[in-house]
């Protein structure tokens, strides 16, 4: 097999796992629902997911490194599998054992999706590919995924039932470990025989370690956590009250949420196209300041939709070139043995944002009311954002004459 050819089996195995994610995001809690009728239930099974799954990401890669990268990805997916069979049978075995098999599924997910990210660089160095049109086009595919996602778990209830639709879901994660044991070889990275003889917490505090020291791929990570806090308080709260409020349709909830969607394919074909010519540290600071508060001002201060729709659209060619310039700091900063201990730490700390994003928009809607909650969360971003824009556009310092 070709170099690229490989490189496409890797991004198509990591794509159909994130897939099957999306799919059992919309029938796990589906299959909670239908067994106990019970919300409170519901929201448990998601956060039961959830939190393993950015504690795995972080802490989980030390490990990684010493049982092998590939090996890890096929493991994590194998087991996957396996779980979800052991879910879907779940209204047989109690509630109880459900929290803890997703729990577990949620921890695996985790490892094996910051791997197969890990694994993205070399095999792209092997097949001659650069790595920012690398990142830009997975983080394109990565959002049809994500907006076909919920779509086919959907159907895949409907026309099956919940029970058949999970166990099509772990049969995904098992067709990921395939392709990866038959057709992804990447090649050793560097360093890599050093980062596993290391002991599990020194090799873990080395990651930590890094990040510290590297302030700017700390503040990008920072400037994502937050973005994804508030698109979570947007998708969660924002957005649907808006829609109920001025439209009174829930099909308008479809068209802003597919709008924003919509900007930011635009935006990762324009950013394949141009990114390599682009300065970085700028186009990261413009982009994310463009993504975040517009949006939200325009929900907070205009009833017409498609003026919502027109700002919410440039919004999401502003995210589209965050997370790929990300994705290369990540590949290009680290040194290649602290490689995948930061980028499993960097995964953890970028989706922080998520899990409060929901809470927050909840609370900052009951006390302030949806409007000034609305202002706020753009005046958040707005800061956040700010901060690398006026870093980006600060001009470089003089050289003194001992460097002339």
């Amino acid at each position: 097999m070709t170099a690229r050819r490989e490189l496409v089996a890797l991004v198509g195995a990591d794509l159909l796992s994130n897939l099957g994610s999306r799919i059992s995001v919309v029938a796990i809690p589906w299959l909670v629902l239908e067994t106990t009728g019970s919300p409170t239930k519901m929201g448990l099974v998601a956060a039961a997911e959830t939190l393993p799954y950015l504690l795995s990401s972080a802490l989980g890669p030390p490990l990684a490194d010493r049982i092998g990268l590939r090996r890890t990805s096929i493991l994590a997916d194998i087991g996957s599998a396996g779980l979800m069979v052991a879910v879907a049978l779940t209204p047989f075995i109690g509630f109880g054992a459900l929290l803890a098999l997703v729990a577990v599924v949620g921890t695996l997910r985790g490892v094996g999706d910051r791997i197969k990210h890990v694994m993205f660089r070399p095999v792209a160095e092997a097949a001659g590919v650069k790595l920012i049109r690398l990142t830009s086009v997975y983080d394109g595919l990565g959002r049809v995924v994500t907006l076909l996602g919920a779509g086919v778990g959907g159907l895949l209830i409907w026309w099956f039932g919940v029970t058949w639709a999970i166990l099509i879901d772990a049969a995904s994660f098992a067709v990921c470990a395939v392709i990866v044991a038959t057709l992804v070889r990447p090649p050793a990275p560097a360093g890599a025989p050093a980062a596993a003889r290391q002991g599990y917490l020194s090799a873990l505090g080395g990651g930590f370690r890094y990040l510290g020291r590297d302030r700017t791929l700390l503040s990008m990570l920072l400037v994502i956590s937050a973005l994804n806090m508030v698109v979570n308080a947007s998708i969660a709260v924002y957005i649907p009250l808006w829609v109920a409020d001025v439209l009174g349709s829930p099909a308008g909830l479809g068209l802003v949420l597919g709008a924003f969607s919509a900007g930011a394919l635009l935006g990762n074909l324009l950013f394949t196209m141009l990114g390599p010519r682009l300065r970085r540290d700028l186009t990261f600071a413009v982009g994310a300041a463009v993504s975040g508060p517009p949006r939200l001002l325009v929900l907070a201060f205009s009833e017409d939709l498609p003026v919502v729709l027109a700002v919410t659209f440039v919004s999401g060619i502003g995210i589209a070139v965050v997370n790929p310039l990300l994705g290369v700091a990540l590949y290009e900063r680290p040194p290649a043995d602290l490689q995948t201990r930061v980028i499993g730490l960097a995964g953890s700390l970028a989706f922080a944002g998520l899990p409060l994003g929901a809470l927050l928009g909840g609370w900052s809607v009951t006390a302030l009311g949806l409007g000034p909650a609305l202002v706020a969360a753009a005046l958040f971003t707005l800061v956040v954002t700010a901060l690398p824009l006026a870093a980006a556009l600060r001009p470089p310092p003089r050289p003194t004459p001992a460097e002339v």
